[in-house]
């Protein structure tokens, strides 16, 4: 099997790693890729926001499963174009894929599914912010409506901060969408979703604040860690059955059915699982963790999803132990990030690259905020961290900075559902 792989993150080297691995596919490439994927496949310097582009470079390596990383070519129809054109395609259509590209469409399916979720209100002008931002409190939840590469969101008791977010993101012409807090630990579970089969993988816990502690602002995330130690028997069943299922269905009742990656980021509280948001694809920085310890062939398993022949699909099987991805980020990230460093120890075992690219030298160096994902794997968290660090140790970048927290609190059995 020829496999084309859409995206240049951490999230798709991490794809790649998974699919070599698996003895079905015979070569690999992707677009746009960074310095590490071109150790495992030919990168492709395409525009992935561009369904022509993308479809053209599909046919010209005769692609026999395209599998698109990132939101933005999802919600701009390029699963669309490429399954018109004949291949067969991981990842949602632009209609299914408004479950990460609206929060406001999010919230619509959710109603209709009856599925728990925080209240919410839209607040499309300035005038009307005040009166709305009244309703809710003491602790503030303020989103960007659209696609904000997970920093669109801030979370705060501070009504003057929630404000000045809020007001900010309607003078770009962005809609807002207030929240109520949902209290309790956070878990991320991706599920392959074939328009009413669903397939869950290991559940995930992200670290989205920049410092360790959770403090500073949100990032696209600073690490991840799976399985959760602190998560009780079956709820990762219980999202499936009261979550996952009845929005696939919802969706296909409506003639948008979901094939791909859904993923549903949950707070678990004392009256159980309620949905944070969705995404459309494979979450990053936690697919680096979960796809570190799948034993079963990833590409068979994508290929499935892709060709509606989820329902026939072995159980996955997967690796004993735990698995613990650090972020390492550049300088001055989530902000303005320093790029065009150089970077050593970044082909170790366990580095996985995302915002890297080959100098006019040939070496390698930093073209992005988070530049590299560390994995770590043991027999346990514990074990997983260690080797997590470790490794980490030996990457040396210019004014790089990381959170050393990741998992900690799990480990050390600071994590509880409020009760």
């Amino acid at each position: 099997m020829r496999v084309l792989v859409i995206g240049s993150g951490g999230r798709e080297h991490a794809l790649l790693v998974g699919l070599s691995a698996d003895p079905s596919v015979t070569s690999l490439h992707v677009a746009p890729g960074n310095a590490g994927t071109a150790a495992l496949a030919t990168n492709h310097a395409v525009d992935v926001a561009s369904s022509e582009a993308v479809v053209s470079l599909a046919a010209e390596v005769d692609a026999e499963l395209v599998v698109i990383g990132p939101e933005v070519p999802l919600v701009m129809g390029v699963a669309d174009a490429l399954r018109t054109a004949g291949f067969a395609t991981f990842g949602p259509s632009a209609a299914a894929a408004q479950i990460e590209g609206s929060k406001a469409f999010a919230k619509d399916v959710m109603a209709a599914a009856g599925v728990r979720t925080a209240y919410s209100e839209i607040v499309d002008t300035p005038a009307h912010l005040d009166a709305a931002l009244d309703r809710f409190g003491p602790t503030w939840v303020v989103k960007d409506d659209g696609l904000a590469a997970g920093k669109g969101v801030v979370v705060s008791p501070d009504r003057d901060a929630a404000r000045a977010h809020a007001a900010d993101l309607l003078e770009l012409g962005h809609p807002v969408l207030l929240e109520s807090f949902l209290d309790g630990p956070e878990v991320s579970l991706f599920c392959l979703v074939d328009g009413t089969d669903v397939v869950p993988l290991l559940p995930a816990q992200d670290h989205k604040r920049v410092g360790d502690g959770d403090r500073g602002p949100n990032t696209g995330g600073m690490g991840a860690y799976t399985p959760l130690p602190w998560l009780p028997d079956g709820v990762v069943e219980q999202i499936v059955d009261e979550v996952v299922r009845p929005v696939a269905a919802e969706m296909a009742t409506r003639g948008t059915p979901f094939s791909g990656l859904l993923y549903a980021g949950l707070a678990i509280g004392p009256d159980g699982p309620a949905v944070v948001e969705f995404n459309c694809r494979f979450g990053d920085p936690e697919t680096q963790a979960v796809l570190a310890l799948l034993d079963s062939p990833l590409g068979e398993a994508l290929h499935a999803t892709a060709t509606g022949a989820l329902a026939s699909l072995a159980p996955l099987g997967w690796r004993d132990g735990a698995a613990v991805t650090v972020v390492v980020a550049a300088e001055h990230y989530p902000a303005s990030p320093r790029t065009g460093d150089p970077i050593t120890g970044s082909d170790a075992e366990g580095v996985l690259h995302a915002g890297t690219a080959f100098g006019a030298d040939g070496a390698v160096i930093s073209s992005g905020g988070r530049v590299l994902s560390v994995v770590g794997t043991g027999a346990d968290l514990g074990e997983a961290r260690k080797q997590a660090y470790e490794r980490l140790a030996g990457v040396k970048l210019a004014g790089a900075h990381h959170r050393s927290d990741i998992g900690l609190a799990a480990l050390e059995g600071r994590i509880t559902i409020p009760t």
